[in-house]
């Protein structure tokens, strides 16, 4: 069946394949007569989708009936047969604690396999859990690896002899199930023979070996590493023709430590050396929001307080019992919470407030023990020394996590009893510069919470703010918000939205001292990750609106990045950043990073299928709010052209 959907061109499409052999075996009604109604039924379900689907499903039907193989068996011996269970996890995970391998194996588990009704309140009270928390609704982060679902109907193979090292396989794939790995020759001349290696490129990587991984049973074949690849390097391939040995790889590859220290972060390639803090989520495959959010975490996860807005960002960031946010060697990742729609905004807020009051606190005993004579004699030079050092650079994120472990050992081997010292030692989690992300859809920032948001920028607090831009509501079943476009149709703008989408970027540089930027990984990746790292390192609100493809757009998730660079190319998505600190060097705060649109926008409105059904159902409506379409892209280009060049 999959095969045959994927000659037609329906992927893993494979529904209307399965319906045909139903019908074919069954014999419930005329196989002819069931031909017809399924057909029928195609042109009802699929007609406002477009010929070419139409006749896609009508072909598999087709094609469906015709390759139909009868299988001749014993009845008795199959009756009879031994049951067997087979492990199909072909990569296995180790448990870092027997807490957690009880964790994993009897509350995990068993949910998974949809028994968790059966588990007793005993069963998150026992001893075996150690220091994992009571039934109070947390639960222990990464645990998404331990699923190994194998979804993925076909595969990436990688060519080492194609590949250029650039990483952009890496830094698009939605689930962190492509990975950069760096070797040691010693590592090289141990692996098994189907794990092939190219010398590494670039400065600092000299002494290394470079493959980039697969990570079969977590990978869901959305293909968007196939489509960025710049050198054809990676190419399709059904999930049993190479699984056997990439998951023997990839187990090897688990064994080779990270290696994320060689060259910089600051660079597409150096950053996918980083550890991804977000891995094999339950998102979409082809998703075009959690790459974003997995960039983050590369960049920051060791130090991250994220506070989430329910949306599609809540639910494949923390379904129970699996959670795809994860920790690094050191034990270090993000802290994830949840809020709703209304209110995640406030969430973070308070979160970011919490922060402040206690680094507030940390520079307030550090400045009372060097400036208090008789506190001061009874302290080290060497531990005063650092208490300088962190004053002076406590919103610099490196070097706070330079100076953390330094401070907690200097201060734990005072042999002085000060309180002040006491209260450091207790507040030592905070000694490296948190980073604190407000994270939802388009529902939440523009819509349901907008005004909580609007708060929080307004604040001028330092919060970072990510806004994923789908243009609709994603998870609650495609419904239209204040970011939709004209034209588009959802639930509740059946014949289309009839006004412009809101411009939530140009409503927040209103303020002046909010860092703002809107990116599209597909369209310029370098871009997002100065965008990111500008963020970050402004003290201050910032947020980022993030044009994210989605499977409510009704186009080929395969090509998300692809589509990402149509909206760009076409003007229909505007990419720029916003930072007021060009302002103290006398510069325009405002950088427009996208260039003067050069395709029209038919390109992007004939791939998704929000549009073309439109044109199908009422074709002069669709005629008409394209036309607005046009004239708000042309607008908004003028807008931003002027702004870049004379200011805000």
């Amino acid at each position: 069946a999959v095969k045959i959907a994927d000659k037609i061109g329906l992927g893993q499409r494979i529904n209307m394949i399965m319906q045909t052999a139903f019908f074919k075996l069954s014999e419930v009604i005329s196989f002819d007569d069931a031909v017809k109604y399924l057909k029928d039924a195609i042109k009802e379900s699929y007609g406002k989708k477009g010929d070419k689907i139409v006749k896609m499903n009508n072909d598999a039907v087709d094609e469906a009936a015709k390759s139909l193989e009868k299988i001749e068996y014993n009845k008795e011996e199959w009756l009879n047969a031994e049951i067997k269970e087979i492990d199909i996890k072909k990569v296995h995970e180790i448990f870092e604690t027997p807490e957690e391998e009880y964790m994993v194996n009897e509350i995990v588990e068993t949910i998974a396999k949809q028994k968790g009704d059966e588990l007793p309140v005993s069963a998150f009270i026992s001893e075996e859990r150690g220091d994992l928390p009571g039934p109070d609704g947390s639960f222990p982060t990464a645990t998404t690896r331990f699923e190994k679902r194998g979804i993925a109907i076909k595969l990436p193979k990688w060519d080492d002899g194609k590949c250029v090292q650039c990483n952009q396989c890496s830094l698009v794939c939605p689930h962190a199930a492509i990975r950069p790995v760096l070797l040691t020759d010693e590592e090289v001349k141990n692996a098994p023979q189907s794990f092939t290696t190219i010398k590494a490129k670039g400065k600092g990587l000299e002494e290394y070996s470079y493959r980039m991984q697969l990570y079969p049973m977590d990978c869901t074949g959305c293909g968007n590493c196939v489509d960025v690849c710049p050198t054809n390097a990676l190419s399709m391939l059904f999930f049993d023709e190479i699984v056997e040995d990439e998951a023997t790889n990839n187990n090897y590859s688990k064994t080779i430590p990270v290696r994320d220290n060689l060259i910089s972060d600051k660079t597409i390639k150096g950053s996918q050396f980083k550890q991804p803090l977000f891995e094999f989520s339950g998102a979409c495959a082809g998703c075009g929001e959690t790459p974003y959010i997995k960039l983050a975490t590369q960049l920051f996860g060791d130090r991250m307080i994220i506070a989430n807005a329910t949306g599609c960002s809540s639910i494949y960031g923390g379904t129970a019992p699996t959670i795809p946010f994860c920790k690094n060697a050191e034990g270090k990742g993000p802290a994830w919470a949840n809020s709703l729609f209304e209110d995640n905004a406030e969430y973070g807020y308070g979160m970011a407030l919490a922060v402040k009051q206690k680094t507030t606190r940390i520079a307030e005993l550090m400045s009372k023990i060097l400036e208090t004579k008789e506190l001061s004699e009874k302290v080290s030079n060497a531990t005063k020394e650092l208490f300088t050092e962190w004053l002076e650079n406590k919103n610099n994120a490196d070097k706070t996590k330079e100076l953390a472990p330094k401070l907690e050992y200097s201060i734990l081997n005072e042999q002085e009893e000060v309180e002040e010292l006491y209260e450091l030692e207790d507040l030592a989690d905070y000694f490296v510069k948190k980073s604190v992300w407000i994270i939802g859809g388009d529902g939440w920032a523009y819509d349901i919470g907008y005004g909580g948001l609007d708060h929080v920028l307004a604040s001028g607090e330092n919060v970072n703010i990510l806004v994923l831009d789908t243009e609709v509501y994603s998870n609650t079943g495609g419904q239209a918000s204040k970011a939709s476009q004209f034209g588009q149709v959802a639930k509740f703008a059946a014949s289309g939205k009839k006004v412009s989408k809101k411009d939530l970027g140009l409503m927040a540089m209103s303020y002046g001292y909010v860092y703002v930027a809107s990116v599209a990984m597909g369209a310029n990746q370098n871009q997002v990750l100065k965008a990111m790292a500008e963020a970050e390192a402004y003290d201050g609100p910032s947020i980022i609106i993030a044009y994210s493809t989605c499977i409510n757009h009704g186009t080929d998730m395969s090509k998300s990045q692809r589509e990402m660079k149509i909206a760009v190319d076409s003007g229909y998505w505007s990419l720029y950043r916003y930072n007021p600190e060009l302002k103290k060097e006398g510069k325009n705060p405002f950088i427009l990073d996208s260039k003067e649109p050069k395709t029209d926008v038919q390109t992007l409105i004939d791939n998704e299928v929000r549009y073309t059904t439109l044109n199908k159902e009422f074709p002069a409506e669709a005629e008409k709010l394209q036309q607005h379409l046009r004239e708000n892209i042309k607008e908004r280009w003028e807008r931003f052209k002027k702004m870049s060049e004379h200011g805000f």
